[in-house]
């Protein structure tokens, strides 16, 4: 059923004196004749038919040919019957899942008519291949990783898409206490580093911050892969001298004197996206209503993480062994912005994690410019097209919406940086941008 006509069927319900069940039994039965009409052509090849099957048989074929359950839902504003309830969601245990966590405790998922339970992986190449071979049915992940797997780099091609991002900001470059003398980048030269996953926009704000500060990240300093639970670890046995790693990880290396926090990654990029809640596209395409209803919890579950007031109680509800395994003061530090940063300070920093569910279009063109811009993409790429087809942008505006939200109006939009020369990012001057920088593999 196109928009229009669809617009017109519920216009000319509408105006019919009925309460509103008797509305929706009017909307159905003109749905079932605009599907009979499309399907026999005329009355008379209709009676035919139901003469030799019965109306019952015609009812159950028509049914077995067209999804006539959810084109009534569709015509009624409603999503159709949920074809898959219990389901199973990955995450890490870091505070960038938050509204995956908490969807379980706080009931975000029963809210929306599903029985999830979520599942804990130590990391990400492990979340990532439980939901290649469907052992989950939508995960957590770093937001690069979809384009990656739907790219097939760093692993088979898998079709992913991201409807929503988690969170903003959240993330932060730890030093070991040793370096406390260390001022800026170029004082960095030679060290070791670990991020969690090359993929990550942890990988890829290092680099950044690096590269601006004139030390090359392939040659001046060392970068490997850790998971983050591993990462305090690797501090205090001298593995490392710093890592920039989602929290608790980074508060956690203060709360047990191993570290301080040098720098806030919103300090980088204010308000760039960290992780996200994406599942393989067959998924979606085979549940859809499922989808649709995990899709809104997820939403609703951010919005409501987003607001300063929640963090508390939020804090409470993600803390336990079966979710984060970390102190709930430990948490509170991290969800609230206030925090001793190792170094004899208490900040007060609101946003140093925020939740923001809408999946610019040119969040995903900046990860793959520096995909491409340190080597981890070869080919040439339409960066607009991968965007699109990965990131749900739209989609995530009309479930914002439908939920009450507000939501931006453009899929896309230009992106300050406040740290470096390079300041502003043009998502439609992609090559152009990778050209700008001095340091660079392509």
């Amino acid at each position: 059923m196109g928009k229009h006509q669809k617009a017109g069927l519920l216009d000319s319900v509408a105006n019919q004196p009925k309460a509103s069940a008797d509305v929706e039994t009017l909307i159905g039965q003109r749905v079932e004749e605009a599907v009979t009409h499309a399907v026999f052509g005329s009355d008379l090849r209709r009676r035919e038919f139901i003469r030799y099957v019965g109306a019952a048989g015609a009812a159950a074929i028509l049914n077995s040919i067209f999804p006539m359950g959810a084109a009534k839902a569709l015509a009624q504003g409603k999503t159709g019957p949920i074809e898959k309830k219990n389901l199973k969601v990955g995450f890490i245990p870091i505070t960038c899942a938050t509204p995956i966590i908490m969807a379980e405790p706080m009931g975000f998922y029963k809210k929306h008519g599903l029985d999830v339970q979520v599942h804990k992986a130590s990391g990400w190449a492990m979340i990532r291949d439980l939901s290649i071979n469907g052992e989950t049915d939508a995960t957590h992940m770093l937001t690069p990783m979809p384009l990656a797997t739907s790219l097939g780099i760093g692993s088979q091609a898998v079709p992913f898409i991201m409807p929503a991002v988690e969170n903003i900001n959240g993330q932060a470059i730890t030093l070991a206490n040793k370096h406390k003398g260390v001022k800026e980048a170029k004082d960095m030269k030679g060290f070791k580093f670990c991020v969690p996953f090359d993929y990550s926009m942890h990988n890829f704000l290092l680099r950044y911050f690096l590269a601006e500060g004139g030390v090359d990240p392939d040659k001046d300093v060392q970068i490997r892969v850790v998971p983050p639970p591993e990462m305090v670890a690797n501090l205090r046995a001298g593995n490392v001298d710093g890592y920039l790693a989602p929290d608790p990880f980074n508060q956690r290396a203060v709360f047990e004197g191993e570290g301080f926090i040098f720098m806030l990654s919103k300090d980088i990029w204010p308000g760039h996206p960290c992780c996200a809640f994406a599942a393989r596209k067959d998924f979606a395409d085979k549940n859809p209503n499922t989808f649709q209803a995990l899709f809104k919890a997820i939403v609703d579950a951010t919005q409501y993480a987003h607001q300063a007031s929640h963090r508390k109680e939020i804090a409470v509800a993600i803390a336990p062994r079966n979710f984060l395994n970390q102190p709930v003061e430990l948490l509170e530090q991290v969800l609230t912005g206030v925090y001793p940063d190792g170094l004899g300070n208490t900040k007060n920093v609101p946003d140093r994690i925020d939740f923001d569910p809408f999946p610019y279009h040119s969040m995903a063109i900046w990860i793959l410019t520096q995909m491409k811009r340190w080597g981890y993409i070869k080919q040439d790429v339409d960066y607009k097209k991968i965007a699109q087809e990965v990131y749900l942008a739209s989609g995530c505006r009309e479930v914002m919406k439908s939920l009450g939200y507000k939501a931006p109006a453009q899929d896309s939009t230009k992106h300050q940086f406040t740290f470096g020369k390079t300041k502003v990012f043009d998502p439609n001057a992609p090559s152009d941008y990778i050209r700008s920088f001095v340091i660079r593999r392509a």
